[in-house]
């Protein structure tokens, strides 16, 4: 069950690049839109998930590298063969967008975990 509520923490945070995109290019917020945006990018973390098999361990910084590399890789390609290609700005931007979101999350997330650990003993 962890697994799966972390996983759709990947596909919320993909989310929220194509909504910060959509926002940044003054396109409107709906739902269906923002969809479209992520779409590639969500199916291209699934396949960095699966390949690194990130249930195992989705707080690892393994899982989170092969999930953002997912997203970007497959999604860019995905974007290439049925939108456009991407310009050299946006692939620059998604990439550290991604980053910053896969990631970032998960550093959050072990950092509490961290100091809650911490404070336990502590009080041990």
């Amino acid at each position: 069950m962890r697994s799966r509520a972390l996983a759709l923490v990947d596909v919320l945070a993909v989310l929220v690049f194509a909504a910060i995109g959509r926002r940044s290019h003054e396109e409107d917020l709906a739902i269906v839109g923002i969809a479209e945006v992520a779409a590639p990018f969500v199916l291209g973390a699934l396949v960095g998930a699966l390949v690194s098999r990130s249930w195992r361990d989705p707080l690892s910084w393994r899982s989170g590298v092969s999930v953002w590399l997912g997203a970007v890789v497959v999604g860019m390609l995905l974007r290439w063969a049925f939108v456009d290609t991407p310009p050299l700005s946006f692939v620059i931007v998604a990439t550290v967008s991604l980053a910053v979101l896969v990631l970032g999350w998960r550093g959050v997330v072990r950092a509490v975990t961290a100091v809650r650990g911490r404070r336990r003993h502590q009080d041990a």
